[in-house]
């Protein structure tokens, strides 16, 4: 007796489990997800670029301030990981920034809020167009060059050239003249090639010799995505499943006659319902 006990005890667990994972399968095969994502048709832009972009907007003072302290900070990223690099970066900023406006930056990044502006000088610069080769290049009143010992003798006829046009968005050194030689770095902040001309632009830059302009430049964008956050954006799914009617189902329409109703009002003692009756309308 105990035996066939046992033996039901086993078959009944046998079937529970068989049900459950049956249940299980169906579940999982009946359920439905979409997954979507948004890309934008540029590729991903550099987070310490962005970062810029947001002390840019705070004053142009902490701008070239935070540029300063992070000119070759692109240097290491090569050796650390995506997570300490970022980490980096926030520590980079927070010299210049309270706790709010560190949290401000951590929400920008994190929407890739800036990464149109950067796309657009990188377009900007791609329209100069760049010489070729070059990690970094200067124009000196529509004069091009990557080499830095070149930058003196072109500086030399540059007023005799048309000046450049500059952008709201520009980001010029702080000086206190304007009507002088434009020279428009176009750069990635933090690499090796851009510390060489920032540290010679700079310096004739604070001497009053020249108008030192920065521009956005990276020579080699990466090939992954930018996949933006999908903010302002919709997604409607349409069910495309069509029902057949059977027409032999489908029942007549038949016609209807509507009678008109005998208008009985009154307009200024005249009874234009009598009036119809008797000319016949």
């Amino acid at each position: 007796m105990a035996k066939k006990a046992a033996t039901l005890v086993q078959l009944l667990l046998g079937s529970t489990i068989l049900w459950l994972s049956l249940l299980r399968s169906g579940t999982v095969s009946a359920s439905k997800s979409v997954t979507a994502s948004l890309a934008a048709k540029w590729p991903e832009t550099p987070l310490l670029l962005e970062a810029s972009e947001f002390m840019a907007e705070e004053s142009n003072e902490k701008f070239w301030q935070f540029l300063d302290t992070v000119k070759e900070l692109a240097i290491y990223k090569q050796t650390e990981s995506d997570y300490s690099h970022y980490n980096l970066i926030l520590k980079k900023a927070g010299q210049f920034l309270d706790n709010l406006h560190i949290n401000l930056l951590k929400f920008a990044l994190s929407l890739r809020a800036y990464s149109p502006t950067i796309q657009m000088f990188q377009q900007i610069a791609a329209d100069e167009p760049p010489p070729d080769g070059c990690d970094a290049f200067v124009v000196i009143h529509k004069k091009h060059t990557c080499k830095i010992n070149e930058i003196k003798k072109l500086l030399k006829k540059a007023t005799s050239r048309p000046r450049p046009y500059l952008f709201k968005g520009d980001h010029k050194f702080p000086t206190n003249k304007e009507n002088l030689p434009v020279i428009i770095l176009y750069a990635e902040m933090g690499t090796r090639a851009f510390g060489k001309f920032h540290r010679v632009l700079s310096e004739k830059a604070q001497n009053g010799e020249i108008l030192y302009v920065l521009r956005h430049y990276i020579q080699k964008p990466t090939s992954q995505k930018m996949y933006l956050s999908g903010y302002g954006v919709e997604l409607v799914i349409k069910s495309t499943e069509y029902k057949a009617l059977d027409d032999t189902q489908v029942k007549t329409v038949t016609n209807t006659t509507v009678e008109g109703e005998i208008e009985t009002n009154e307009v200024q003692g005249f009874l234009f319902g009598k009036l119809k009756q008797g000319i016949g309308w």
